[in-house]
C-alpha cells in the first residue's frame, strides 16, 4: 500500500539540487537568518528561552512576519525548515529536501485547508521540519518516512493564534517537534507511516494532487518587503505609490476592493498592538498612506495607536468580490479620497513575489536593516557560520 510519507521521504532522500535550487536556499538562508537576529530584542523570544534551540530559532524568524512564503502552499517554509536544518547540522541540500516536503505537502493540504482556519505552517510543518532534521542526520527514506510520522502529533496550529505570541510559538513547538522526531528515528523509534496518511484525511488533504517533479520548491519563494503579513505586501505597496501624491490629513475616504479569499488571514479590523497590525487590512492603508517607509517602525504599539492612524483606520471601506484561492488571486482595487479628487490604483503582484523578485540591491537593503546594531554583514551569513550565529543572539 503506498503512502504519501514513503513517496516524500523517497523524493527527499534521493534529491539532487540544480544550481538554481542552491541559489534560493542560499537567499532563503541569509533572508532568515537577518530577519531572526532583528527579533533579538522581541518580549517573545525571551518568553521563549526554555525550549530547545530549534525552537527558539524558529519563534525569532517568524515573529516579525519578515519571513518568507511559498504561495502555492501559503507556508512560510524558511522559518520552519532554516532553524530544523541548523540545529541539526545539516546544509543547503538539507533544507531543500525539508522545503520541498513542506511546499508539496501544503499544496495537498490546500487552500480549503488554510480558509478552514488552519495554521499552514505549522500543519504542513512539523512532518517538514523532520525530513530536514533527518536529512542532516544521515537517515535513509524509510527512516525519514517513520520521522514524518512521529512528528504528526504537533502537526497542529490554528489562524486563531494570530497577532498573539501564539503564532510564532507555535511555529516553534513544530520546529521543536520535527527535530524531536527525526533523532528518535534515527534512535531507532518505530511508527506507522501511514499515519501521515490518515491525518492528511482528517485535515482535508488531497494526495491526488502529489507532484515530485520540478525544482526542489515549485513555485519558488515570496520575498517580504514589509514586516507584516503577505496579504498586506499588496495593498501596502500599492497605497505607498499614492502617498507621495497626497496629503495623508486631507484624506477622508479609503476604498480598498480585492477577492475574499486574499483577506483570510487578515482578521484584526482595529488594531490595538503592533501585533495585530500585521494582520490588518486597515492598518496597511494608514502605514501606506503615513509612512514612508514601512519598516520595523511602523508595526509598533505606539505607531499603531497615533492618531493619525487610528483616523484613516477607520476611514477604511473594505469590499469584498467573489472568491480567490491564494492570497494574491485577482486584483486590489484602490481610491483614496481627498474632497472632490480621488486617485487610484490597481495592483496583482508586489515587489518581493516570485513574479516580482527582489533585486539584489532590495533583498541587500532589508537584510541591512534586520541587521541594524550588530556587527554582521551579510557576507558573513552562510551555511557554515549561521549556526553560530543564531547561538551568538540566541
Amino acid at each position: 500500500m503506498s503512502s504519501i510519507a514513503r513517496e516524500l521521504a523517497t523524493w527527499a532522500a534521493n534529491l539532487r539540487p540544480t544550481a538554481a535550487d542552491l541559489e534560493l536556499a542560499d537567499r532563503s538562508l541569509l533572508d532568515t537568518v537577518a530577519v531572526a537576529v532583528a527579533a533579538r530584542n522581541e518580549p517573545v523570544v525571551e518568553t521563549a528561552s526554555s525550549l530547545s534551540e530549534a525552537a527558539r530559532w524558529a519563534v525569532a524568524a517568524h515573529v516579525l512576519d519578515f519571513d518568507d512564503l511559498h504561495m502555492e502552499s501559503t507556508t512560510h517554509i524558511s522559518a520552519v525548515c532554516v532553524p530544523a536544518v541548523l540545529a541539526a547540522g545539516g546544509d543547503a541540500r538539507a533544507y531543500l529536501a525539508a522545503a520541498g516536503v513542506m511546499s508539496r505537502l501544503g499544496t495537498v493540504l490546500g487552500w480549503s485547508h488554510y480558509t478552514s482556519g488552519w495554521h499552514a505552517t505549522t500543519t504542513a510543518g512539523a512532518p517538514a521540519a523532520a525530513v530536514g532534521a533527518g536529512v542532516a542526520l544521515g537517515l535513509d527514506a524509510g527512516r525519514l518516512a517513520t520521522a514524518m510520522a512521529l512528528a504528526v502529533p504537533a502537526a497542529g496550529g490554528v489562524q486563531r493564534a494570530f497577532g498573539t505570541d501564539a503564532k510564532s510559538l507555535q511555529v516553534g513547538f513544530a520546529v521543536d517537534a520535527g527535530v524531536r522526531a527525526a533523532h528518535l528515528a534515527a534512535a531507532g523509534a518505530s511508527a506507522d507511516v501511514s499515519a501521515l496518511d490518515q491525518w492528511l484525511e482528517l485535515v482535508g488533504g488531497d494526495p491526488s494532487v502529489l507532484d515530485l517533479t520540478g525544482p526542489a520548491i515549485p513555485g519558488g519563494l515570496a520575498v517580504k518587503i514589509f514586516p507584516c503579513c503577505y496579504a498586506l505586501q499588496r495593498p501596502i505597496s500599492a497605497l505607498a505609490g499614492l502617498a507621495t501624491q497626497l496629503d495623508a490629513a486631507q484624506v477622508d475616504r479609503i476604498v480598498l476592493k480585492t477577492p475574499k479569499g486574499t483577506v483570510t488571514p487578515l482578521i484584526h479590523h482595529r488594531p490595538d498592538t503592533g501585533l495585530q497590525a500585521k494582520f490588518s487590512l486597515e492598518y496597511a492603508a494608514a502605514t501606506a498612506l503615513l509612512d514612508s517607509h514601512q519598516g520595523f517602525a511602523s508595526f509598533t504599539d505606539q505607531a499603531v495607536r497615533r492618531p493619525e492612524a487610528r483616523r484613516l483606520v477607520d476611514l477604511v471601506d473594505v469590499r469584498l468580490g467573489d472568491g480567490g484561492d491564494w492570497l494574491l488571486a485577482g486584483e486590489l482595487e484602490a481610491e483614496v479620497h481627498t474632497g472632490d479628487d480621488v486617485l487610484r490604483v490597481r495592483s496583482q503582484f508586489p515587489p518581493g513575489s516570485p513574479q516580482r523578485p527582489p533585486t539584489r540591491d532590495e533583498l541587500l537593503r532589508k537584510v541591512e536593516d534586520c541587521l541594524d546594531g550588530t556587527t554582521l554583514v551579510p557576507d558573513t551569513i552562510g551555511w557554515s557560520s549561521a549556526c553560530q550565529i543564531l547561538r551568538d543572539h540566541f
